[in-house]
């Protein structure tokens, strides 16, 4: 039974919003996601960050970018996630 680009399964990768640390690296750039969490004692919002590794495949992202990387299977140690597109490019002056 062969899969559709459209198949149920596809669809349920999560996709994750988020700046671009760092592209040093050959086809691989560091994405930052913020978030608000509320405590849950005191009500408090607290600013919480995660960082993840994706797959650049052309080496389009740079640093500042506001990207949307997508769930994929492991590619590395630390990457299993992969470069969807660039939502906005940051303008360097």
């Amino acid at each position: 039974m062969s899969e559709t680009a459209d198949s149920p399964r596809r669809q349920l990768r999560r996709v994750r919003i988020g700046v671009v640390e760092s592209d040093v690296r050959d086809k691989t750039i560091k994405v930052r996601i913020d978030r608000l969490s509320k405590h849950p004692k005191y009500g408090k919002y607290l600013q919480r960050r995660s960082a993840y590794h994706a797959h650049d495949e052309k080496n389009e992202a740079r640093t500042g970018d506001v990207v949307e990387i997508t769930e994929c299977r492991p590619l590395s140690k630390t990457k299993s996630w992969r470069l969807s597109k660039i939502v906005r490019a940051f303008a360097s002056t």
